[in-house]
């Protein structure tokens, strides 16, 4: 059984979901304040030791048509920081309309008052690993 953490990259918040690929379900673990894309690492790595994931997924902003736009090349970055301070296993997934399909889910089971910013970033991140489940 292998334990599995997405990212969902933003410049101001980054959203980390959890899952294992036998059930290959995810659930929303908590969203980090960053700062122009710079998070706390010493969270995240307190996060890592935790749970302790044997692969971190990091959500790849694509235009729709599949071109890259400028956040994509910080995802990117995102990712090899993620890989060069702790040593993880580190892949890309594609991540479009992954914030739109959160705020779906937020809103159908909680409402609008439960549109929080680290709440949609977690559930975006559910929806990355989700998405990797499905494609892997």
């Amino acid at each position: 059984m292998a334990t599995i953490i997405a990212f969902d990259f933003g410049t101001f918040s980054i959203g980390a979901a959890i899952g294992q690929d036998v059930t290959r379900t995810a659930n929303p673990l908590c969203s980090f304040k960053a700062r122009d894309g710079i998070p706390n690492w010493q969270a995240i790595e307190k996060v890592l030791n935790e749970w302790q994931p044997d692969l971190l997924i990091v959500g790849l902003p694509l235009n729709m048509d599949g071109t890259e736009q400028p956040l994509t090349a910080r995802a990117r970055k995102f990712a090899n920081r993620l890989h060069g301070r702790f040593g993880y296993q580190v892949q890309l997934q594609d991540e479009r309309l992954s914030t739109v399909e959160a705020k779906s889910r937020i809103f159908a089971s909680r409402g609008y008052r439960a549109l929080e910013k680290g709440h949609i970033d977690a559930t975006s991140a559910v929806i990355i690993l989700e998405s990797w489940f499905e494609n892997n």
